[in-house]
């Protein structure tokens, strides 16, 4: 899957959460371990983990 298609993916399945549950960071970093789990990235010098958080981070908290 392209990168653009898993950011999206990952990003509505964040959003759709309930905001009780996406509302620190640590609920964002159990969330992209276990989206890692379910989505494949192409090769990058940061972990995939890492750029998951990096596209959850902006919406932590969010209503």
């Amino acid at each position: 899957m392209l990168k653009s298609k898993t950011r999206r993916a990952v990003i509505r399945e964040w959003m759709a959460l309930a905001p009780e549950q996406r509302r620190s960071a640590e609920q964002a970093a159990a969330f992209a371990r276990r989206a890692v789990e379910r989505h494949s990235l192409p090769r990058s010098r940061r972990t995939p983990h890492a750029v998951m958080i990096a596209w959850l981070t902006p919406r932590t908290g969010r209503p």
